[in-house]
C-alpha cells in the first residue's frame, strides 16, 4: 500500500510558508514531520502541511481534544505560491476554511 504523502523537507516547507506566516500562526513554533510539518495555533487547533506525491500540499485544520482527533477543514493541491495565504487561513480557527 502506498501512502499519498511523501517525505518532505520541513525547511523548504516553513520557506514557501513564509516566516510572517508562520509567526501569525503558530507565533514559530514548527514540529517537523516525516512528511510535513505540525503548526500548532491555539484552544487544541494545529495546522498540517503535506507533501502530496503530485508535488501539491495539502493543508488540514486539525481539532485535538484528549485522544480524539477531527479534521476541521482541509484544502488539497496548494501549489507553492498559494501555501502561504492557506496555512494562514487554517490557523484562524474562526475562519471558514473548507470543510472536507
Amino acid at each position: 500500500m502506498t501512502s499519498r504523502f511523501r517525505d518532505a523537507d520541513a525547511a523548504t516547507i516553513v520557506r514557501q510558508i513564509g516566516r510572517g506566516n508562520v509567526l501569525a500562526t503558530s507565533g514559530g513554533r514548527v514540529i517537523v514531520r516525516e512528511t510535513g510539518v505540525t503548526l500548532p495555533v491555539h484552544y487544541g487547533y494545529s495546522v498540517t502541511v503535506d507533501l502530496a506525491g503530485n508535488d501539491t500540499y495539502t493543508v488540514r485544520r486539525i481539532f485535538d481534544r484528549g485522544p480524539k482527533r477531527w479534521v476541521k477543514g482541509e484544502a488539497t493541491d496548494v501549489y507553492c505560491d498559494q501555501l502561504g495565504e492557506a496555512v494562514y487561513r487554517a490557523g484562524c480557527y474562526r475562519d471558514a476554511f473548507p470543510r472536507t
